[in-house]
């Protein structure tokens, strides 16, 4: 995994949080933590599929807004700040059965004192898209 130098101990706080959350539960592993760039894949298989044994749009959704918030809380430099997601679209372009993988890419379109925009592009194994999907989140005081 990469993880760019000016945010490794922002990481090492992500990676140690004591509570399991939903990127536990879809086997959400990053593989590229930057600024301007994260990166993680997601295995397609019995807690990420629809009945019909294809991925489930609301586990791409989960996906991209995972992405998304971690991409725009990294960027926060006060920590008694938090980013939390107002506004999510997804197109959900092609489906991807189970026993497959799909890798996320999540970049800030926008990143202001109170709003950020992010994109997030998912791509089967061989690369073509799945779900396009645009995330806005608002800075807010943490805890609250």
């Amino acid at each position: 995994m990469f993880i760019e130098e000016s945010l490794k101990s922002k990481a090492e706080a992500y990676f140690n949080f004591s509570h399991k959350h939903m990127g536990h539960a879809l086997g959400i592993e990053f593989t590229h933590i930057a600024k301007n760039k994260l990166t993680a894949i997601m295995p397609v298989n019995e807690n990420s599929v629809q009945p019909f044994g294809i991925l489930h749009g609301g586990a791409s959704v989960a996906l991209a807004e995972t992405l998304c918030s971690v991409g725009g809380w990294f960027l926060l430099d006060d920590n008694e700040k938090t980013v939390v997601g107002v506004e999510i679209n997804a197109n959900h372009i092609r489906s991807v059965k189970m026993g497959g993988t799909v890798t996320a890419t999540a970049k800030p379109v926008h990143a202001g004192r109170k709003i950020q925009v992010w994109e997030c592009e998912i791509r089967d194994e061989k690369e073509k898209l799945v779900c396009s999907s645009r995330c806005t989140l608002a800075v807010i005081k943490a805890g609250k």
